[in-house]
């Protein structure tokens, strides 16, 4: 594409604002050669962080048995605003099966470990208990699998086993804002390609 023509990309968000403040700065400040159209979120929390940047914040909230409505609702608003790319900044649902399949290769998420180790949810916790010498976090793409997309970048720290929790949790916050933003950039780069369950990134 030529490098004017920015991808348009939505962002999504819980409660947890780390991985999206980055990108919002990065967007702003021109590292991020995309357009950011919109942040939704199954909370409020974030409104304020991003009706300060001039985005629109969608509210979406899901529970069990409103999720396939909910899901409508993304999927008509990534419609709507064109966007190419769905970036999880610490969205702390799991999609359905079926909007995964229908993101495929178009969605990015950030997981606070370095997989394939410690899935699912407190992986710092898991981290702490095993007594790990690094903590990592892992953006990959989407998939049906939790946790098992495609990785696109890993990124890691040293810790020791002075480390509580609550720290390994802080430390655990820059990594993982760190490789969402340097995955989203390379996606928007269009430097990924995927190859079967493994990414190639072109340098």
């Amino acid at each position: 594409r030529p490098l004017a023509d920015k991808p348009r990309i939505l962002l999504a968000v819980s409660k947890d604002d780390h991985c999206l403040n980055v990108l919002l700065t990065k967007w702003r400040s021109g590292a991020l050669p995309a357009d950011i159209v919109g942040v939704f979120s199954n909370h409020e929390d974030c409104r304020g962080l991003v009706e300060w940047y001039g985005i629109p914040f969608h509210h979406l909230p899901v529970a069990k048995e409103t999720k396939p409505a909910q899901e409508a609702k993304i999927l008509a608003l990534m419609e709507s605003e064109r966007a190419e790319l769905l970036v999880l900044a610490r969205y702390m649902q799991i999609l359905s099966d079926d909007l995964c399949a229908r993101l495929e290769g178009r969605a990015i998420n950030i997981h606070h470990s370095f997989l394939p180790s410690f899935k699912g949810a407190r992986p710092y916790h898991q981290a702490h208990q095993r007594g790990v010498k690094v903590v990592g976090a892992t953006a990959h793409y989407v998939t049906a699998v939790l946790d098992e997309g495609p990785i696109i970048v890993q990124e890691v720290k040293p810790v020791n086993h002075t480390f509580t929790i609550e720290q390994l949790v802080h430390l655990g916050h820059d990594i993982e804002a760190t490789a969402l933003s340097h995955a989203v950039r390379l996606h928007c780069e269009e430097r990924v390609v995927l190859n079967g369950e493994k990414t190639v990134i072109l340098q």
